[in-house]
């Protein structure tokens, strides 16, 4: 068993793999994704009997994370051949992607699961439900543009796009002119697009545009859910820097990692609704409890609040850490609806 990240030219070798796993998805996506998004990402594979038998890719993107930009990888396409799994293949390249991203100074990573219960023991949580806007064939007004985009709307969509989510949201992947040419790509590759509205010549609203959208847009809202993401820190001090308090805080806690050593640590956090967050390493004898990179992960994102977060395993807090967590501004708006 040999465990290596490939060169980029050697990324198409990992296309067999990808077509035998995820057969569901069509001939010209497969196409789109191995000529667009395997320019610039990254293919960590398990090689065994001379062949490739597990992948996971790292997707990079740039986010929009409470008013800053950062970058973070999209895990996708995680799969192993049939008569190679259940020997752990999964869990290593999970392990040794975890361990570059650290490395490269990411604070945290994000996947959209098969199922959720796959990730959980890896500390990933699931903190947002994907929320797509289907175009639905509609009537004109007078005072609406309505139009297929083309490469040479894709820079003021961008623009379009950035002001309206940095205005609503808190974690958002940044859009520029090369991000919306590529996503025209994705949604042809199934026979889509993406409409957009024009009032007085300028942006005003966009929708994805597929085959059989109404149809789509139901199933995924009343039969099988929308589609999830989960997150899974990677840098605790980095993720916490990134945040906002209420007001003037102090408490020192441990926090443990069973996959990143580096994380395993006592953190003396302080700061003020006008500093934000300020760390410095704490003391064990002045610890004031323990929490778990996943129950951290659903604080900070606002999956759950401190008193749900005290209630799984193996997190302990005394009632002041409690009440002095409660100042963390959680980053709860969060629009991640990419799919690659």
């Amino acid at each position: 068993m040999r465990l290596r990240k490939l060169e980029l030219q050697e990324h198409q070798a990992s296309q067999s793999l990808y077509e035998e796993v995820f057969s569901e998805d069509s001939a010209r996506f497969v196409e789109y994704y191995y000529t667009e998004k395997t320019k610039d990402n990254q293919i960590y594979v398990i090689e065994e009997d001379g062949k490739i038998r597990s992948m996971l890719h790292l997707n990079p993107y740039s986010l929009w994370v409470n008013g800053s930009r950062k970058d973070a990888n999209y895990i996708v396409a995680v799969a192993t051949q049939k008569e190679y799994r259940k020997r752990g293949y999964m869990a290593s390249l999970l392990k040794k992607s975890l361990e570059d991203m650290y490395q490269a100074g990411e604070a945290f990573t994000f996947l959209m699961p098969a199922s959720e219960s796959i990730y959980l023991p890896f500390d990933f949580r699931t903190v947002y439900e994907q929320k797509k806007r289907y175009y639905r064939q509609e009537e004109p007004s007078e005072d609406i543009c309505i139009k297929e985009a083309t490469d040479a709307d894709c820079k003021e969509l961008a623009e379009f796009a950035n002001k309206y989510l940095a205005e609503h949201f808190q974690v958002f992947a940044i859009r520029d002119e090369a991000y919306y040419q590529r996503l025209l790509k994705e949604y042809k590759s199934d026979g889509g697009g993406i409409i957009i509205f024009r009032k007085d010549g300028g942006i005003v609203n966009c929708k994805i545009c597929i085959p059989g959208g109404e149809k789509v847009a139901e199933e995924e809202e009343v039969l099988e859910g929308p589609p999830k993401i989960m997150i899974r820190i990677v840098d605790v001090r980095r993720i916490l820097m990134s945040l906002s308090l209420r007001s003037l805080m102090g408490v020192c806690f441990q926090v443990t990692d069973p996959i990143l050593e580096e994380n395993n640590r006592y953190l003396l956090l302080t700061g003020t609704e006008f500093s934000g967050v300020m760390l410095m390493e704490g003391k064990p004898e002045n610890s004031e409890g323990t929490i778990t990179i996943a129950a951290l992960a659903s604080l900070i994102f606002g999956a759950k609040t401190v008193d749900e977060a005290c209630q799984e395993k193996d997190v302990q807090m005394s009632e002041r850490m409690k009440e002095e967590l409660k100042k963390i501004i959680p980053l709860s708006k969060i629009y991640l609806n990419e799919v690659v």
